[in-house]
């Protein structure tokens, strides 16, 4: 029989009203910033228990660990509390990319002077392929 640790969140951690909080991933090793995502809170405790990243998916209302459809998993290295109590940044191991279409970092493109949309780097994967619809019988 399996048998989980109650983890003790910290009580100051200031969840919004919806009862989430917005957490940043970082590449541990070289501090890129590979996406944001929400967490509530039990995700976070899931992401404690595992050492595996899990968020909140406000659309689908649900929670979900990160690379569960494209394997793309993010292994937590540490994670940090922001002086307000209400961001976490998430120092983590990416596996393949952390963007849903692709890229490395959700972070792919950047703002032009002339408002325009530049993308940065090329995708690591086929978004089309790993999220595909299943084929109708």
């Amino acid at each position: 029989m399996k048998t989980t640790a109650k983890i003790n969140l910290p009580a100051e951690l200031a969840w919004d009203a919806d009862g989430l909080l917005p957490a940043i991933v970082q590449d541990a090793e070289n501090g890129e910033v590979l996406m944001m995502a929400w967490m509530d809170e039990p995700a976070l405790r899931k992401t404690l228990e595992t050492g595996r990243t899990h968020f909140y998916s406000r659309s689908r209302k649900r929670s979900w660990m990160k690379g569960e459809t494209s394997g793309h998993v993010q292994t937590v290295e540490s994670i940090a509390i922001d002086c307000d109590a209400d961001v976490l940044l998430i120092k983590a191991r990416q596996v393949g990319g952390a963007c849903h279409e692709g890229y490395r970092t959700c972070f792919f493109r950047r703002l032009t002077p002339d408002g325009g949309l530049e993308t940065l780097g090329v995708p690591v994967f086929d978004a089309h392929a790993v999220y595909a619809p299943p084929p109708s019988e």
